[in-house]
């Protein structure tokens, strides 16, 4: 268990007010911050998989770098850089970005290149960070099933970090953020591949998540008031004792653990608070809203998700024609990540929801470029009028025999 916590024994009533206050502490600045996740490929053989040692090598003199990005490893070794927030799209955008290419140059004398593939399209689930929250992570999904496993070594995600606001704000954007969510899955789906073949899903990544344990990935019910109750619900993923990690393979949830306590021990407000950090629904509450269902994007596409999501967040006359167009399938996770835009519901919504962001981009409190607009316009034509997402362009190179791991150019820079 944690070191720290109250003297008295943790009660739900005094859980739910924890939850309260660390998810959703007042705030009403507009920023935005971005967290992208990369693999790392071998040009000259795609089947092998780069030693984290080697990575963590090559980019350790790195820091720091020009937009202030951290640089982290997934457990199977995809890299991640973490933004911090910045005023608006094409600052957040940009600050990605640069440090996107510093990391890219660093990599490129050794053959190796960062790769916005969501799902792993050609290399078998293969973890290489060893620790102990992760081993417990990895004995916790194996109850119940592979899922886990692929989630943690074989995917990639992009991040985008909103404030909430305040009072009656923040609970419309929290509702607002998972009804558009269905939709803007499909409307960015860049992972119907793995292994060499396709899925049967145009987000394969959120099709992954949605197998694992539904009490942590699941959309939550209901406002953000509900919010305590599904966590408090969620199973105990591990419980700390020492410098153990210990994985709780029999189910228990917060909420029992409270009441009825464990052979390890009852919970304090410190083993409350890693709880919260081990909650990997659709969008998260952590004083600000990360929504954690985008696929990654090649660039130049990432920015036109940023963008559109954020405006829609953010400009309340576009919310609310994205919450009326979004109606009909605002609780279609599922189908957003099986279907994508083949589905016509899905997709007229998706059209909608893009076409609402795109007209607030100069009404946000910083306006969005014409440089980036002009890329939204680019991707509704090409993309989603025909019914089609960049992950329709690695299955047309499967189909042709080319292959399927959307390699970017060799002198590979997004600013």
């Amino acid at each position: 268990m944690g070191a720290s916590g109250p003297p008295l024994p943790l009660t739900l009533a005094v859980a739910r007010d924890r939850i309260r206050e660390q998810c959703f502490r007042p705030g009403a600045a507009e920023q935005v911050g971005l967290e992208a996740e990369w693999h790392v490929f071998d040009r000259a053989d795609l089947g092998r998989v780069v030693p984290l040692e080697q990575l963590i090598e090559i980019t350790a003199a790195l820091a720091p770098l020009p937009g202030r990005s951290t640089i982290t490893f997934e457990p199977g070794g995809q890299l991640e850089l973490s933004a911090p927030p910045c005023a608006g799209v094409d600052g957040a955008c940009l600050a990605l970005a640069a440090d996107h290419d510093v990391v890219a140059a660093a990599l490129a004398p050794f053959g190796l290149a960062l790769v916005a593939a969501v799902v792993d399209p050609v290399r078998p689930p293969s973890r290489q960070l060893h620790h102990p929250r992760y081993d417990a992570m990895e004995a916790f999904f194996d109850v119940d099933g592979e899922a886990g496993r692929r989630m943690m070594s074989r995917t990639a995600a992009l991040q985008i970090n909103v404030d909430h606001g305040a009072g009656a704000e923040c609970e419309r954007r929290w509702q607002l953020a998972h009804r558009i969510g269905p939709a803007m899955v499909a409307a960015f789906a860049t992972s119907p591949l793995a292994e060499g073949r396709p899925t049967g899903f145009a987000s394969t990544r959120l099709a992954t998540w949605l197998a694992i344990d539904p009490s942590r990935t699941a959309p939550p019910p209901g406002g953000f008031d509900e919010w305590a109750s599904y966590a408090l619900a969620a199973n105990v993923l591990l419980v700390r004792r020492d410098t153990e990690m210990v994985p709780l393979r029999e189910r228990m949830s917060f909420s029992a653990w409270i009441t009825d306590g464990h052979r390890l021990g009852r919970p304090t407000l410190d083993d409350l608070d890693y709880h919260l950090t081990t909650l990997f629904p659709p969008v998260r509450p952590r004083g600000f809203l990360e929504i954690r269902y985008l696929d990654a994007l090649p660039d130049p596409w990432w920015r036109v998700a940023v963008a559109v999501v954020t405006a829609v967040l953010q400009d309340a006359e576009a919310g609310a024609c994205a919450a009326d167009a979004c109606a009909a399938v605002a609780d279609r996770w599922w189908d957003g990540a099986q279907c994508g835009l083949t589905d016509p519901a899905v997709q007229a919504a998706a059209l909608a929801t893009v076409s609402a962001g795109r007209d607030a981009f100069p009404r946000l409190p910083v306006p969005v470029s014409p440089t980036t607009a002009d890329l939204c316009d680019r991707y509704v034509e090409q993309y989603l009028r025909a019914g089609r997402t960049p992950g329709d362009d690695l299955v047309d190179a499967w189909r042709q025999g080319r292959s399927p791991v959307p390699l970017p150019p060799e002198d590979d820079r997004w600013t």
